[in-house]
Formats: C-alpha cells, structure tokens, sequence
C-alpha cells in the first residue's frame, strides 16, 4: 500500500515506540538482574553499568533493524523474529565491549549464559502480553480507527475481508465508497465483510463529506492502476480531509515476489522481483551459514577423508567434481560434490542421473542415496556462492533448457542456491523426468523467496534430516 498523506497515526506511533522501548528497557534491567544473582561480589553499580551499557547498545542496534517501527497490522511472530534478531547482534557487542575493556573478566559462564537468554525472554513475553492486551482493548472500542474503501471490486472487497482477519489493526470499517453508478457496483458483494449492513454504500461526495467532517480516520484507494484520472481527482478532494490515505495498487495481476517499496532520490517505487535478503536479514542468513557450516565441516572433516579415499580407490577419476550452475542473480559459480559418476558431465547436455543409471558407481551409488555426495558444498556456503538453505542448483544446460519452458523460471535465482531447499523437503527431490515435476519444484523455490524467514530455513534443515534418512528419490 502506498501512504499518500500522513494522519493521526503519527501521535500514536511515537507513543507505541515510546512504550515499547520503556519496556524493553525494563526487561533489559530484569535479564541484568537475575545474572546479577550469581555473582556473589556483583552490587547496585555492577547492575547499573551492566544494565546501561546494554541498553544503549541495544537501542542502537535497534534503530538498524526496525524494531521500533509501527507494527499495526503486522504478524506477532514477525515481531518477536525482529526482537530476538536485534539482541542476537547486540549480545555479541555488548560481550565484545566487555572483553576489550575486561569489565566481565571476572563474570563467571553461568551469568553470562542466564543474561544471554533470560533477556530476550523478558522482552519477547512483555511483547506477546501488550498484544493480547492491545488486542482486548481495540475489542472493546478503545483505539480503533474508522476506515473507508473508495472503490467497490474485488480488490476493495479482499482488502475489507484481509482486515478483518486482522482484529489486532484496531480498524472498524465505515463503507465502500465509488463514483460509478450502482448497477456496475451492484455485482460485488459485500456478504464476506463483518457487519454487511451498517457498512454503507456511496458516491465520492459522501466519502469526501465524511472525511472532511472527521467520520473517517483512514482511506484505501482500491481503484485499478489504470484509472489514473479518477485516482488524481479523488486525492486532489481528499486533500481537503486529515484523513490518512493509502493506494492499494491492484499487483494482484502480477506473481509479486517478495514486493517492497523503496525510494529513488524521492521518488517511490515498489519492487516486483526482489531478494528478500537485505539489510539485517541478510546478515542474519548469512551469519547463521557461517557458523553451522564451519560446525559442519568441523564434524565431517573425517568422513570426507574416508569418503575421498573410497571414490579414488573404486573408480578411476577425480575424488571432486566441479560442475558449473547458476548462483545468485545468475552468476556462474562452481558446484563442489563428490564424483559419484564414471563422466563429469559439464557441458552443453548434462543428462540427469536415472534409476539403475549405468553411469553411477558402486561407491556413487550409496552417497547419492544418503546425499553423502553434496557435503562439499559446505565449502561453497563458506565462501559465500551458497547457502545452507535456498533453491537447490541446477547444471547450466538445465536452466538453459527449462528457462524457455517455464514462466518465471530464473526468478529463483533471486537468492543464493543451496545446499537442501524448499522443494527437496516437499518431494521434489532427485530426478525431473517430467516437466510438471520441474514447474512444482520452482513453484516451491517462489515460495521460499516470498515466505523466507529464518524460522523456516530451520524447519527446513530438520526436514532433510527426515528425508535423507527415508532416501527417497535418491538415486
């Protein structure tokens, strides 16, 4: 939705941050005070200092990651993901801070470790318990806002019955509004929204009149991208109003991936095809790929040795194999496995390995089954051309092939490959010998891209465990 003028959200907004940094601080000072508990020598000024320093940093850190920002509308769980995203870059500052200075030298681990986790506690309970009670509240009328969508279509209607599955924005709706006579109308049904019959049904006058009059705090602009002239005459009213004024655009049309508005030079614009993975996000990913696949590489260190010396003393070629696939926005990166075939196909036509395929070794055989073969590629996610988690790679002469094939294709390349993804652990795993397989294999690398979140790369990298474990299309 694109905010065209700014209403009484403003006054609200600073007092919601307000109140929320007020009780994170809080919860800060409760975290320092329960580690406080098991050092014996640790007094007022310890706490003080402790709980200050943490503070500021994590105020700081804040102000990076969007914490503060209004969260009306928006899921708990994505807050709550913001909270503990912003402490899990604080805590290593804050230890960092202390290490240099020698402040906590004398802090025993268990303090250390109780602050570490009881502080994000603190703050995440203090954030689902205003939720539930912002939630009675605005169930109860208090800090509601009327608002009013100014154009009767399927758009405005999903928009109305999007809202009201939203109980928490605290919006009531006031009517559907439209200059366009009521027998073009009639056809969109209002069946589907709360209240049907107190929602009113009028002309932009009567929208106009209420605005300026105060009856309506926020209005959604659901008319379709190409009535620009009825859009530019409806603001151009509207202005006259304190009301809050949104453009809801009809990008339904599109296959949006991840969308987000930005700004060029003042100018606003909205992403179509995007990387979800900017700013702290990214950091996030990327962070969370380093240290589980240094861990990894850590612990199969002397597998691979023995896994290395099975594949040359077996067959007669490289113990790695190098194929060229795509990486992130499409740029070539090199695919290390373990040989698990008699050729290394690299070229032009890569055919896909079959069933009983003749080309596989004995030794090939078990690693491709217990994906055995892809832990090389741990040394691609440390060198950054892949992640643990993404939409898996294919041979060059794939994409090449299935890119004239299938719409949106190359839209998966939007993020890193990896190393397990999204359609792996749905049943997409192995050979593509119909197309369908491949088109529902990237409509889960879409999903992926809109819906990520770290939460999902973890349930999807307990998932594999699941599916390498039942080997199936594993061949």
């Amino acid at each position: 939705m694109t905010p065209v003028s700014r209403g009484i959200s403003f006054r609200e907004s600073v007092a919601a941050a307000t109140l929320h940094r007020l009780v994170d601080a809080a919860a800060i000072c409760l975290g320092a005070g329960v580690a406080m508990e098991y050092m014996c020598e640790a007094g007022l000024p310890d706490l003080l200092t402790l709980a200050a320093a943490t503070i500021l940093v994590y105020h700081v850190v804040a102000e990076l990651s969007g914490l503060y920002r209004n969260w009306r509308g928006t899921r708990l769980r994505r807050e709550i993901a913001c909270v503990l995203m912003t402490w899990a870059y604080a805590a290593p500052v804050l230890l960092g801070i202390g290490l240099v200075t020698q402040y906590n030298a004398e802090f025993s681990y268990a303090s250390k470790l109780i602050w570490i986790v009881t502080t994000p506690a603190a703050m995440t309970s203090s954030r689902i318990v205003l939720r539930k009670i912002q939630q009675r509240l605005r169930a109860r009328g208090f800090n509601t806002r009327r608002y009013a969508i100014c154009g009767i279509n399927e758009l405005g209607i999903q928009l109305a019955r999007n809202i009201e599955t939203a109980p928490e924005m605290g919006l009531r709706l006031d009517g559907f509004y439209d200059d366009r006579p009521e027998e073009r109308t009639a056809a969109f049904a209002v069946a589907g929204v709360s209240d049907p019959g107190q929602s009113r049904r009028g002309n932009l006058e009567e929208l106009v009149y209420r605005a300026r009059r105060g009856n309506i705090d926020i209005i959604y602009i659901t008319f379709p991208m190409r009535a620009e002239e009825r859009i530019r005459d409806v603001l151009v009213k509207l202005a006259d109003s304190t009301a809050s004024v949104y453009i809801v655009p009809d990008f339904f049309v599109f296959e949006l991936l991840h969308a987000r508005w930005t700004n060029v030079n003042g100018l606003p614009a909205v992403s179509v095809f995007e990387n979800p993975l900017y700013g702290v996000d990214g950091l996030a990913k990327r962070s969370v790929d380093l240290l589980l696949g240094s861990l990894c590489l850590a612990a199969a260190a002397v597998p691979m040795l023995v896994i290395g010396a099975l594949v040359k003393l077996t067959s007669p070629g490289p113990v790695f194999f190098r194929q060229r696939r795509y990486g992130l926005d499409g740029r070539e990166i090199l695919v290390w496995k373990f040989r698990t075939m008699t050729c290394c196909d690299d070229g032009p036509n890569v055919e896909q390995a079959t069933a009983d395929d003749d080309r596989v070794t004995r030794v090939g055989r078990f690693l491709r089954r217990t994906s055995l073969d892809e832990v090389p590629q741990l040394f691609n996610v440390l060198d950054g051309s892949m992640s643990l988690v993404g939409p898996r790679p294919h041979a060059n002469a794939h994409n090449e092939l299935y890119r004239s094939l299938i719409d949106g294709y190359m839209l998966r390349h939007k993020v890193k490959p990896g190393i397990t993804g999204l359609a792996q652990v749905n049943g997409y795993r192995g050979e593509t010998e119909t197309l369908e397989k491949m088109v529902q294999r990237v409509a889960c690398d879409h999903q992926y891209i809109r819906e990520w979140s770290l939460w999902m790369d973890v349930k999807i990298l307990v998932k594999t465990l699941r599916v390498v474990l039942a080997q199936e299309n594993a061949y």
